[in-house]
């Protein structure tokens, strides 16, 4: 049974250039570089690599080939941006509220908002919140492709 708090540290873990795939009869979780993409189309397996890098192109090819495997929510299901959004919402102070919605507006936005949350001593609400929105969208992802799941979200200072 798979912790839906490890489905949100994998989510999280992601990027643009790295997908994670999960197994949905193992719960084991595979990280997926563009480089990794590229060198499978190459079919650089080879005696050559180093046996870490061999493994880790195995581990690779079987995510992208095994239709056990399904990829995480990427960043464009997740949508941080509105996510920050809704957050704003949710600060009782009006000043706090307004500057957080300032921050988020233009280049940089990601990076001033954090940045204006640190500011403003809001980090450990910011941080449940996003948490929060985070398990809601692993459960929603994990019913939708019908893998069990723990339904305690993790201790969050574990």
């Amino acid at each position: 049974m798979v912790k839906i708090s490890d489905v949100v540290r994998e989510m999280d873990m992601q990027s643009d250039t790295l997908t994670v795939y999960m197994n949905k009869r193992t719960g084991e979780f595979v990280g997926v570089t563009d480089d990794d993409e590229m060198a499978l189309e190459v079919d650089a397996l080879d005696d050559e690599l180093p046996e870490w890098q061999s493994e880790s192109l195995r581990k690779a090819k079987e995510a992208l080939e095994s239709d056990d495997f399904v990829p995480l929510p990427d960043r464009f299901e997740v949508h941080e941006w509105d996510i920050m959004r809704r957050f704003c919402s949710t600060v009782e102070n009006e000043e706090h509220a307004t500057r957080l919605l300032n921050a988020i507006q233009g280049r940089g936005a990601f990076r001033y908002f954090r940045d204006q949350v640190r500011h403003l001593g809001l980090r450990d609400e910011w941080d449940r919140f996003r948490d929060d929105v985070f398990a809601e969208i692993a459960r929603a992802w994990l019913e939708g492709h019908n893998i069990p799941y723990d339904r305690e979200l993790a201790e969050r200072d574990a």
